[in-house]
């Protein structure tokens, strides 16, 4: 079974998604002020290695989501829900992994196949292969981007939101192919040196001794 972008049922896959249908011509009309904004983007998200922390999402029908996420660049994330209990996803690396116990159903796909690997990969890039559409900067240093990804043309497109002095990823809202929104809020996100390997393993529980 495949693993779409809405199964995955968090934002952060989409932080690499990027994803929509704009004129390559579209980023060459970026201002410098614009192009800076990219670069400081860009460098943050590279220096972000390994973290952790808490997050909320609110879905296109007002459905609230909460839970942990821990980073662990490159390949490797984990968003563990508390709302709704034991909901996983998972990157191990090779494959994003989704448990719902719940409906007892596990789903994976190839990370190569995923938004995730944009971001997850050894060196993050926003200006290979994603057309932007916009960067709205304010007064106080906070910006937000708006992108899609040139090589899916009508996947939707993503908003990432950075908060200035001290520069920090805030949250993003992702909009799909349908017209569906869903927006990821940071609650808190620290740095998290020597995140446990185990983290980032999800085994198919529905695989059990004498099951096919």
């Amino acid at each position: 079974m495949t693993l779409s972008r809405r199964d995955l049922g968090f934002g952060l896959a989409a932080v690499a998604a990027l994803a929509g249908a704009l004129p390559a011509s579209a980023q060459s009309s970026l201002s410098e002020a614009d192009r800076a904004a990219l670069n400081q983007a860009q460098s943050y998200l590279q220096g972000l290695t390994s973290a952790q922390g808490t997050f909320v999402e609110t879905g296109a029908g007002g459905q609230r989501r909460e839970g942990r996420f821990y980073l662990q660049r490159p390949g490797r994330m984990r968003f563990e829900y508390t709302t709704p209990a034991g909901l996983l996803v998972v990157a191990d690396g090779s494959n994003v992994k989704r448990w719902d116990p719940r409906l007892e159903v596990f789903r994976q796909v190839p990370l190569s196949q995923t938004p995730l690997s944009t971001f997850l990969a050894r060196e993050v890039r926003l200006d290979q292969g994603v057309t932007i559409e916009r960067v709205t900067r304010m007064q106080s240093g906070a910006f937000a981007i708006t992108a899609r990804d040139a090589r899916r043309p009508r996947d939707g497109q993503v908003i990432l939101a950075f908060a200035g002095n001290p520069l920090r990823l805030q949250e993003w809202t992702i909009t799909d192919a349908q017209g569906a929104r869903t927006r990821t809020q940071l609650t808190t996100l620290q740095p998290a040196p020597g995140l446990a390997a185990s983290l980032f393993r999800l085994t198919d529980p529905t695989r059990r001794p004498g099951r096919n």
